[in-house]
């Protein structure tokens, strides 16, 4: 039954709409649903998914009834729009939806996994990726992205690594800083093309035991305040409007109930004054966790610690408030504290004043051309060139006439794309193989053999059923003749180009692993191939460092592209004939096998330094690949550092400069690190600390000085004896270069006052 609308055309007076809400309809402003139908829609009328038919329909009663504040997986303009009149004009307050959905690395276009653009060391890159993305969504009528995801991950065996930027704060924090910016237009949110940022997982969760999704996670406060928070507090300086929490225990304490971490840390001591979210079902989880004893308890427990909205599959444990209020077991203030919070939100989107979607505008924006642009040169600036003996790369496409493409991801759109997307085009997707046969055209014959099939996962997917899954194998598949087929077929060409890594379903939520590995028989095939006297270049399609200790002896040239997204192909192919030079750079040490986990570049040192690289006696505990690490097709030469001055306070900063010339006769990238390491002082301090870099393009023979400003805030440290920051008078250690191996290396005083 429609109902009396009390809605004004312009932004309400808050304290009076508040004053205006019935318990139920506070409650349902904090209660965002899955409304998991309108995902599968095939056309814009959005028909409800098998199954999903009965949800949705409760869904729209609780926005009829004005007890929904927020919806998410609804991604068709016309299904939003028709939500949205629900809640704009059969409602008795009319207070607008917000609509959130994963736009973790891209909508329609999609950009390569977050994990790639980490290793571009590039924000402004990241900045434009993400600003292009929040345009896209923006247009369909989306609101709100679940991301960035800024947890550090220094268990690779966490599928959800993919989703960060690797294991150090200080890169984290930067690229954290970057996509809030290219989500909300800037700092604070533009109402017209950017969506709210919300950072996540608030707080550790890539820290969990074994690095199994959801698992407990205990960190020191060392580890919590200098490793896992500054990536988020830089989050929530460059302006996110939005946080969403953690499901696991952080030192015994559910994060999403955690008034410490919520109060004290994140409204307290950063000033963060946007709505916090829970993660999916994380509220009913505080009762799973034996933290509450029931779900109203739960609601209680988590709005007063400062959990604003409730993300719910069904049942919302936030539906019970109203009770919870009325026993004293939550407390009002804070329920109203939290009304107000989402509701600022809105009126800062502009929703009150024009919260429908322009329909036509939504499908020129999604098509775009320069956003495939942006996506290319996204993938271009993210390929990290791992190995590269004797210039077998580029390839010049003068000196072959024949070449193999081998590898069942070569030619997978749906990989290509990388796992946590729902709403791309697949025939916007450009596959490795069709990059390469579109840049060489009929100047040489190009081949293809996937090989065997990449067994399924022991455990399926549960996501797999947003997106088809993958295809089934054919009843009469030979997994032996595939393999024949392919080495055989490498015999006959001048050049093989083989792709391996994992299906995109193996890595993500959801998808942690016990091994490196590569899966099923791609090691065999690899070694097969090479076995054969052509030239190999292999290309890695991952999410995570897989197992390449074979390759890294055996094979001349390893590029890492990672999930590529829409332009990948493109993207890979321009790399692999020279019209691009790769400059990206590892943001997570390489481990040589599982067995190492965790390595990290910036550890502290202990007994026996000199026992360093041996402390396991049946492999070298020396990464594969270090931290930082990326080849180029040019080559680059660093002077002597200085500093100046050479000694300060320890309220001053020091400005370290240092010459850097391109040695090559081609134009390349460099990605100038600059690590430190405090020799003594009031706690040991990890050997190397990233405390800058820069990207740089530098023409054939050019050189350029660099400069780095190393200033308190890059020295100072949470200190767990103190319990607090400190900065400490010492002598410190200057390397820059291209890696966390560096070489070249000054010195600096800090005195005392």
């Amino acid at each position: 039954m429609t109902t009396t609308n009390e809605a004004t055309a312009n932004p309400p007076d808050l304290d009076d709409l508040i004053a205006r809400m019935t318990p139920a309809e506070k409650a349902g402003q904090l209660t965002q649903y899955f409304y998991l139908g309108a995902m599968a829609g095939a056309d814009e009328t959005a028909t409800p998914a098998e199954g999903m038919a009965g949800l949705a329909a409760l869904v729209e009663a609780s926005v009829r009834a004005g007890e929904a504040g927020a919806l998410l997986f609804v991604t068709k303009p016309a299904a939003i729009n028709r939500l949205q009149r629900l809640a704009r004009e059969e409602t008795r307050l009319g207070i607008p939806l917000l609509f959130g959905f994963d736009v973790i690395h891209g909508l329609r276009t999609i950009l390569p996994v977050p994990i790639a653009m980490a290793a571009s060391w590039d924000p402004p890159l990241i900045e434009e990726g993400q600003s292009m993305a929040a345009q896209e969504a923006r247009a369909v009528g989306i609101h709100w992205t679940f991301a960035p995801m800024v947890d550090i991950a220094r268990d690779p065996r966490w599928g959800r690594m993919i989703e960060g930027a690797g294991e150090d704060p200080y890169l984290g924090a930067a690229v954290a800083a970057a996509q809030v910016r290219g989500f909300q237009g800037g700092g604070a949110l533009d109402a017209f093309t950017g969506v709210i940022a919300g950072p996540k997982h608030f707080a550790g969760y890539g820290a969990a035991l074994g690095g199994r999704d959801y698992d407990e996670v205990n960190l020191s406060d060392s580890e919590l305040w200098n490793v896992y928070l500054p990536p988020f507090e830089a989050a929530i300086a460059a302006g996110a409007g939005n946080v969403m929490t953690a499901y696991m225990d952080l030192n015994g304490i559910p994060a999403t109930g955690n008034e410490w971490l919520l109060e004290h840390v994140l409204r307290g001591a950063w000033g963060f004054d946007g709505f916090v979210v829970s993660d999916s079902g994380a509220v009913r989880d505080l009762a799973t966790h034996g933290f509450a004893k029931d779900l109203g308890d739960a609601a209680a427990r988590a709005v007063n610690a400062g959990v604003d909205m409730e993300k719910a599959m069904f049942d919302a444990a936030y539906t019970r408030l109203p009770a919870a209020v009325e026993m004293g077991a939550a407390d009002q203030r804070a329920v109203d504290a939290s009304v107000r919070r989402v509701l600022t939100a809105k009126v800062r989107m502009g929703l009150f004043d024009a919260a429908y979607v322009d329909e036509e505008r939504a499908r020129e924006v999604l098509a775009d051309p320069t956003h495939r642009e942006i996506a290319r040169r996204v993938a271009e600036r993210s390929a990290v060139l791992l190995r590269n003996e004797g210039n077998l790369l580029p390839i010049d496409p003068s000196n072959v006439s024949t070449m193999a493409v081998i590898g069942g991801l070569a030619d997978s759109k749906r990989d290509t794309l990388g796992p946590w997307v729902f709403d791309f085009d697949l025939g916007e997707t450009v596959t490795v193989l069709e990059g390469i046969r579109n840049r060489l055209g009929d100047s040489v014959r190009v081949s293809h053999a996937p090989g065997p099939l990449i067994p399924p996962r022991v455990f399926p997917s549960p996501f797999d059923r947003m997106d088809g899954g993958p295809a089934p194998i054919p009843v009469d598949y030979d997994e032996d003749a595939e393999f024949r087929r392919a080495v055989d077929l490498a015999t006959e060409v001048d050049i093989v180009v083989m792709v391996v890594g994992e299906n995109q379903n193996m890595i993500g939520e959801l998808a942690s692993r016990s091994s490196l590995e590569l899966p099923g028989r791609q090691l065999e095939l690899l070694q097969a191939v090479v076995a054969t006297g052509t030239p190999v270049v292999l290309v890695v399609m991952n999410g995570r460092p897989l197992d390449l200790r074979w390759a890294a002896e055996h094979v001349g040239a390893i590029l890492d592209i990672w999930y590529p997204g829409t332009r990948g192909g493109e993207a890979t192919a321009g790399i692999l004939f020279g019209d691009v030079s790769p400059g990206g750079k590892l943001p997570f040490t390489w481990p040589r096998t599982v067995g190492q986990v965790p390595i990290i570049a910036s550890h502290t040192l202990s007994h026996g330094p000199g026992e360093q690289g041996r402390r396991y006696w049946d492999e070298a505990s020396t990464p594969l690949f270090p931290f930082g690490h990326g080849l180029s097709y040019g080559t680059f030469e660093y002077a002597d550092p200085s500093v100046s001055p050479a000694s300060a306070p320890r309220d001053g900063t020091v400005t370290v400069s240092v010459e850097v010339t391109n040695t090559s006769k081609r134009e390349a990238d460099e990605v100038v690190q600059l690590y430190i390491h405090q020799r003594h002082g009031s706690a040991s301090r990890p050997v190397r600390e990233l405390k800058g870099f820069q990207r740089v393009t530098l023409g054939a023979g050019e050189s350029r000085t660099i400069q780095f400003a190393i200033g308190p805030a890059e020295r100072r440290y949470w200190n767990a004896a103190v319990r607090d920051w400190v900065s400490d008078a010492s002598t410190f250690d200057v390397w820059v270069g291209g890696d966390s191996t560096a070489t070249t290396t000054a010195t600096f005083e800090i005195t005392k006052d």
